[in-house]
């Protein structure tokens, strides 16, 4: 007998299995939805760049976000086309610069700690020349509470399959983009990409994720100087370092009531 199981509308999310449910001594045939992990290749002006492992959704914003988070284009007039080929995985992306790819990865090198293939074109201490961030928001403890609840009931794909991170970018108490995927990179980088191609001014605004903040999700987000960053799981060290030398609101544990504060105390108010 197999259970019924609560339809999602973006299918091409996910795949149904038929599995064997072990419970005690007892089993039983049943199905399960499972995330899909989709191959996807970036392609900059007929070369390819790089292939991540993703969810497939928000393609578009994916690749723009990447390509901005490292550094390979900095505005989005910085590109000339951009299309996508669902069917193969596969994005070509065109600049108007055509010598931008060999000068951007000349004396790079490949940090990550890796989550759905995170790959990050970067010295870990290029983070320290980012531009501090200037100026603070007022946040206020409640605003967070209720957007980690928010966050938590939009989280339907993980719901269904336990299996993708969330992003969310938000003011005051408001959500305004939500992206979902198999790594916590590919999600903020939705984001990242989303906000870039529809000119979202980002310096007033907070950055909600589900997933651990290491350095490149810290780095990714001080690069587009927001001040504020929220998590549902940990920090680690060097991102707390970071965030203190960039004036960068850092909140970790953020569930029910409870959060930690890292970074920039005098920011939270109440």
């Amino acid at each position: 007998m197999f259970s019924i199981i609560r339809r999602i509308d973006r299918m091409d999310d996910i795949k149904e299995y038929k599995i064997l449910r072990l419970n005690g001594q007892k089993n039983r045939g049943d199905t399960d939805i499972i995330v899909v992990e989709y191959p996807f290749t970036i392609f900059i002006n007929d070369e390819e760049f790089v292939t991540l492992l993703c969810s497939p959704k928000s393609l578009k914003y994916l690749a723009i976000g990447f390509l901005h988070s490292e550094g390979v284009i900095n505005k989005k007039e910085d590109i000339a086309s951009i299309s996508i080929d669902k069917y193969n995985g596969h994005a070509y992306v065109y600049t108007k610069d055509k010598g931008i790819l060999a000068r951007k990865l000349y004396g790079k090198r490949t940090i990550t700690t890796g989550c759905g293939k995170g790959t990050i074109f970067y010295n870990v201490m290029d983070s320290f020349k980012s531009k501090s961030i200037e100026g603070n928001i007022s946040v206020k403890k409640e605003n967070i509470i209720k957007l980690v609840s928010i966050f938590n009931k939009k989280s339907e794909l993980f719901a269904n399959t336990g299996g993708v991170h969330s992003c969310a970018l938000c003011q005051e108490d408001k959500i305004i983009l939500f992206e979902e995927d198999i790594g916590r990179h590919n999600a903020l980088d939705k984001i990242l990409g989303r906000a870039l191609l529809d000119d979202i001014d980002l310096k007033d605004k907070m950055i909600l994720t589900s997933g651990r903040i290491s350095s490149e999700i810290l780095i990714k987000v001080a690069k587009r100087q927001i001040p504020v960053l929220i998590s549902r799981s940990a920090p680690t060290s060097l991102a707390i370092d970071i965030a203190r030398e960039l004036n960068i609101t850092l909140i970790g544990f953020a569930r029910g009531k409870k959060m930690n504060i890292y970074s920039n105390f005098p920011s939270l108010i109440s």
